[in-house]
């Protein structure tokens, strides 16, 4: 991948002590049904015999909504032809194509059922790369390119995709040769546990609705519970994020992921009433003039060390954060073949997230908590 859309890449996406009073947790559903309370893309219906995904929000924008059948084995749909694709469960392997699926897999305890994925490198956790390096996951090259002949070869009962438009060509080659393709939104969504919700679509394909509402109902205590105790803070600090890419700095819009956590950690994100879920692309004299005595800054892109943000643009120097050694990144947690934890495990554990966020907002409220995805640079 080239440097520049790299670093680009890594620009925008981050724009991804017990209480007196705890959040109540209701009684675990044990049932085999999931219901959606977060996740705004996707909803499942259960019938007889089977159950539809509708896929509402497959991409930005996305104006067809799919509809996937899940049937278990011996069973006939009375109209296959409106469904977008059609898949027998349990299933017993299966294609993911995002690392941020990865975790589903694995606290479904259904990971050795993952058989092939691209970009192999980009997997940072320790269990799968154990996997990996025993040769049970085959690399399918790049996810804009996937090698059609090796992933047909080893015929997964599903494919999951994602896509940024309708126009994947190699998706379609797939869906051709009779092997279901099957997109998943979990990366549109805006919400922190909306996108941990994502964990229950991953449970309908193995019958593991129980374990996934019990998962999910565990994250989502312990990140309200958390959020709660935020509102304990004696002061809320002003907040800036993002960074330069060559001559614009790129930071989260105020709807967005990334700046939920700060609200939800109680801190005062100074670009928080701004329109929009993704990023904002500024001149550097607007942010200079807004943040420059921010208190704290989060996400600076993907520097590392103090040293290299004063190489890369002197400006930087000027910011109160940097000046008082108050910058946060959670590019230095990385897996042994250079993919960052944050982009994969995050999206399913925001309750950590939230952890990490009031722990440098905050540190007093959270003494015992150590710092997961991100690390205060040196």
């Amino acid at each position: 991948m080239n440097k520049s859309i790299y670093i680009l890449f890594f620009l925008i996406l981050f724009i991804s002590c017990k209480k007196q009073q705890e959040v109540k947790i209701e009684e675990i559903n044990t049932n085999k049904n999931s219901k959606i309370e977060y996740a705004k893309g996707f909803d499942i219906t259960y019938h007889e015999g089977y159950k539809v995904i509708t896929l509402k929000n497959a991409w930005p924008g996305a104006e067809k909504v799919f509809k996937y059948a899940l049937v278990e084995e011996g069973i006939l749909l009375d109209s296959p032809e409106q469904y977008d694709a059609i898949v027998t469960i349990p299933i017993k392997n299966i294609v993911v194509t995002s690392t941020t699926h990865i975790p589903s897999l694995e606290m479904l305890e259904v990971n050795q059922t993952l058989i092939g994925f691209p970009n192999l490198d980009y997997i940072s956790s320790k269990k799968t790369r154990e996997r990996i390096n025993k040769g049970l996951i085959k690399e399918l090259g790049k996810n804009e390119a996937i090698n059609t002949e090796a992933l047909i070869e080893l015929s997964p009962d599903a494919v999951i995709g994602f896509a940024v438009d309708g126009n994947n060509k190699t998706f379609n080659t797939i869906k051709k040769t009779g092997i279901p393709v099957l997109y998943n939104g979990d990366w549109t969504e805006t919400t922190p546990l909306g996108k941990a919700e994502w964990i229950k679509f991953f449970a309908a394909f193995y019958n593991k609705e129980a374990l996934a509402n019990k998962l999910f109902l565990e994250i989502k205590t312990a990140y309200l519970n958390a959020k709660e105790l935020a509102l304990k803070a004696k002061s809320i600090p002003t907040v800036i994020s993002g960074a330069m890419f060559k001559d614009v700095w790129y930071l989260p819009q105020g709807k967005s992921w990334a700046a939920q956590f700060i609200a939800d950690a109680n801190g005062n994100y100074l670009w928080s009433e701004s329109e929009g879920a993704g990023s904002h692309s500024l001149n550097l004299e607007s942010v200079l003039e807004k943040g420059e005595h921010a208190q704290i800054w989060i996400g600076p892109s993907y520097y590392t060390t103090m040293t290299q943000l004063k190489v890369a643009h002197s400006v930087y120097e000027q910011f109160d954060a940097f000046k008082n050694d108050q910058v946060y990144s959670f590019s230095n947690k990385i897996g042994e073949t250079g993919g960052l934890l944050y982009f994969e495990l995050a999206p399913n554990r925001p309750d950590i997230v939230l952890k990490d966020m009031i722990k440098i907002l905050h540190p007093a409220l959270l003494p015992n908590h150590n710092l997961y995805f991100f690390d205060q640079l040196k």
